[in-house]
């Protein structure tokens, strides 16, 4: 049925053609002898037989090859050459959505795994963190104390990192005094602060409310205030010592968050790269830090979804600063998230 299909219109045309030449045949030419007419249509049509048989052969063996491959789980376009044939197409494209949708279940699967894997490692973490407080001996009570809070510092960037990958990544927005999330990030990370002996300079009034997810921001600025220590220089008396400065500026309904470290701060040719993923500047491959270069990346990818800007100047030997940009009032064109 398909071959007529197929051929359908080849063969009106070919009838066409033949009948046309037998009426010209007959009437027109002056000859009578039908006969040498009627052994003229039996050799066309013995030879329209012989051809049409081996292409209607060929056809029949390519439809039989596809059947076979039709039944097969795997991409067979390339290997059927068959960019007109709607079935190859068809099948190529259940295999392509079966594949991603393999893979999206894998990612899953992964993500919650690495969740209740976080969720079983704070357990024995939270157990060894009240254990190390009874460490009579300072030094490596404090040693020991460092290790773990590193630990539980990454449990959690990890935890949170494996949630903004998750296809149910979740946003509540509303509106949250801006104070909290700063002192909730100090208190994430209190105790390298503590242990650098840095100064916190933080002038952010609790009166000033932004529109965002509590959770997310604190998560942006645990991220910041992170780099921070890491990229800390040795106390300098000039500069008064080790010092991490966080105000706000309001401007209408836009809040801008500055936080500024007196750090070793970011070379001119790394500073527009901070925030890709999998980055780590000049500083990584001196040997001097081992960085991952995904916890900026993380916070600039979190900031695009909470509609925040995120951006960062710096001298490098004199100061890192970065820039949060939040609004105090839920603007009426904006999308829900």
């Amino acid at each position: 049925m398909k071959w007529l299909q197929k051929r359908a219109r080849d063969y009106v045309v070919l009838l066409f053609f033949a009948l046309g030449f037998n009426l010209y045949f007959l009437f027109l030419m002056r000859t009578t002898q039908v006969a040498y007419l009627l052994y003229l249509d039996l050799l066309l049509l013995v030879l329209w037989v012989i051809v049409e048989g081996t292409a209607f052969f060929v056809y029949w063996k390519e439809e039989h090859r596809k059947r076979q491959f039709l039944k097969e789980d795997e991409l067979i376009f390339d290997v059927l050459s068959m960019p007109e044939d709607t079935e190859v197409f068809t099948h190529d494209l259940a295999v392509l959505k079966q594949r991603i949708q393999d893979g999206f279940d894998a990612q899953c699967d992964l993500q919650d795994y690495v969740a209740k894997w976080c969720h079983e490692l704070k357990i024995p973490l939270a157990a060894a963190l009240l254990v190390s407080d009874k460490i009579n001996d300072t030094s490596v009570r404090n040693s020991m104390r460092e290790q773990l809070e590193r630990i539980n510092l990454q449990v959690n960037q990890m935890l949170q990192g494996c949630r903004l990958q998750s296809p149910l990544f979740d946003l509540q927005i509303r509106q949250t005094p801006l104070s909290e999330c700063v002192r909730a990030s100090i208190r994430n990370n209190q105790f390298f602060l503590i242990q650098n002996k840095f100064q916190m300079d933080v002038t952010v009034d609790d009166d000033i409310t932004v529109y965002t997810d509590k959770t997310w921001l604190t998560y942006i600025l645990d991220q910041i205030l992170s780099n921070a220590v890491k990229y800390a220089s040795a106390p300098n008396e000039t500069q008064g010592g080790r010092c991490i400065r966080i105000w706000c500026e309001c401007e209408g309904d836009l809040v801008t968050l500055w936080i500024e470290d007196n750090g070793e701060g970011i070379a001119q040719c790394d500073i527009r790269r901070v925030f890709e993923k999998g980055f780590t500047g000049r500083n990584y491959h001196n040997g001097k830090y081992k960085s991952t270069g995904m916890g900026l990346y993380l916070a600039a990818q979190i900031a695009k979804r909470l509609e925040h800007e995120l951006s960062i100047e710096s001298v490098y030997g004199e100061y890192t600063r970065f820039c949060v940009m939040l609004r105090s009032n839920k603007s009426e064109n904006t999308d829900p998230l």
